[in-house]
């Protein structure tokens, strides 16, 4: 992947190398994250963090650093986080909409604290509709080579482009509308349809960033040959489907929260071919059966 022409937007917060005693002592609650935290990417973190934060009491998180890192990896967390601010300013003035970035990305290390509560590495990347931060340690980068067997720099930008469509939900109000029915739902079956919906939908956001980053960026950041595919091999990586099976040995579609393989590689694969966030309509296509 083509990036580092690409604009450097400062709007990180480096909190690596900080100490954080919300999770000092560890136990059983970072053990059981640890164990959630392999089928999260991209949830909603605040259901995960109550349940920490009623093992580990949370502490206040001291500040870091706001700018560009220094460091390769910091670098291209600066990159391609700007490339999407650069795509959603555009989409978001075609539509008469004024777009606003999120609050800086926060690097960290083991565990942080942020509004939605206690957050930790074990979590992997997740966005807080709270502060509107996304928080990352990048050694969920490591794991997603090591573990879920797709490596690559578009894999990682997949990755943070996802987490910046749960934002683009939370300024159209996306979000808010799914966290009222799924409080209506008669069951938790059927509250984690509008979860996988939900999902599915920042897959799609982050194919349309991946479809419209050259053009609106000139080519500073841009996919290779071979891009696309990372990004398929991740996501069909973390389908709810392969996870549980890899986990548990059966699948158990209810509980499905993300999206099947399938889904994941499919919902992507529409966004970064048509370029347009309104086909990326995933509850009209779970309303309808076809999602």
């Amino acid at each position: 992947m083509r990036w580092t022409g690409g604009r450097r937007g400062g709007g990180i917060e480096d909190r690596r190398g900080m100490r954080s005693s919300g999770m000092a002592g560890g136990g059983l609650g970072v053990i059981a994250l640890g164990l959630i935290g392999y089928f999260v990417f991209g949830l909603d973190p605040t259901m995960v963090m109550n349940v920490a934060n009623q093992v580990v009491p949370q502490q206040e998180q001291q500040a870091g650093e706001v700018g560009t890192p220094e460091d390769q990896m910091g670098q291209f967390v600066d990159a391609i986080l700007t490339s999407t601010t650069d795509v959603w300013e555009v989409e978001f003035a075609n539509n008469g909409q004024v777009y606003e970035p999120p609050n800086p990305l926060v690097l960290f290390e083991g565990a942080t604290g942020t509004q939605c509560g206690t957050g930790q590495s074990a979590m992997g990347p997740f966005y807080c509709p709270l502060d509107r931060r996304i928080y990352i340690d990048l050694s969920f980068f490591q794991e997603l080579t090591t573990r879920f067997g797709a490596p690559g720099d578009f894999a990682q930008a997949y990755v943070l482009a996802h987490e910046v469509g749960h934002h683009v939900q939370t300024l159209l109000g996306t979000s808010e509308q799914v966290r009222a029915a799924q409080g209506r739902a008669g069951s938790e079956a059927e509250a984690n349809q509008y979860s996988v919906a939900q999902e599915l939908q920042a897959d799609c956001y982050a194919g349309v960033w991946a479809s419209r980053v050259d053009d609106v960026t000139g080519g500073a950041v841009a996919l290779e040959q071979g891009d696309f595919a990372e990004g398929q091999r991740a996501a069909q990586a973390i389908g709810d489907d392969t996870l549980q099976r890899e986990a548990q040995g059966r699948v158990v579609p209810d509980s499905f929260t993300h999206g099947t393989a399938e889904q994941r590689q499919t919902w992507l694969a529409r966004g970064f071919e048509t370029g347009d966030p309104d086909a990326c309509d995933t509850f009209g296509a779970m309303q309808n059966g076809t999602l």
